[in-house]
């Protein structure tokens, strides 16, 4: 069993917010909370556990949720969730469903990702990249407004290669 903690908002959750049109953003302009909440299945029905600890195979959910509490705007809000190390990203778990991912915190497509891969007869073709490989996912939330507030969703599953970790802050 692998005790779940939250990771730091500075080390993986991340939010971008970019504006020319506004002053830098103050430290209050846009807060965030991260929820993680252990995905269980019975009788056909799924529910909600908190998740301080789980086991390979256990499905976590991550909630991100995104607020305004300004009285100005807040533009081109951009919400990266790591998929921490012990983890692995359930495909199409993301909401909303138009979601980027990254293998590398740098590069960002849309999912799915895919890579070229070179065949042993020289041709050059675009194969899936495995979900296992996704480190980040990324929403454009697009402009916050005043007091507004968005949430976005993705679920993990706790593989049995590593410790899970699920911090907070």
């Amino acid at each position: 069993m692998h005790r779940l903690t939250r990771p730091a908002l500075s080390a993986g959750l991340v939010v971008l917010a970019l504006s020319a049109a506004l002053p830098a953003l103050a430290a209050d302009d846009l807060k965030v909370t991260l929820d993680a909440k252990r995905v269980v299945t019975a009788n056909g029905k799924e529910s909600f556990q908190p998740a301080a600890t789980a086991r390979p195979g256990e499905v976590i959910q991550y909630q991100a949720t995104y607020r305004n509490p300004s009285t100005h705007g807040v533009r081109q809000v951009l919400a990266t969730l790591p998929i921490p190390q012990g983890m692995e990203y359930v495909a199409r778990s993301a909401e909303p469903q138009q979601v980027l991912a990254s293998v590398d915190g740098k590069s960002y497509a849309p999912v799915p990702l895919k890579r070229s891969v070179r065949l042993e007869d020289g041709r050059e073709v675009q194969r899936e990249i495995p979900t296992t490989e996704y480190r980040f996912l990324r929403w454009p939330l697009g402009d916050l407004g005043a007091r507004g507030e968005e949430s976005v969703k993705a679920r993990v599953r706790v593989t049995p290669a590593g410790p899970a970790s699920v911090e907070k802050r």
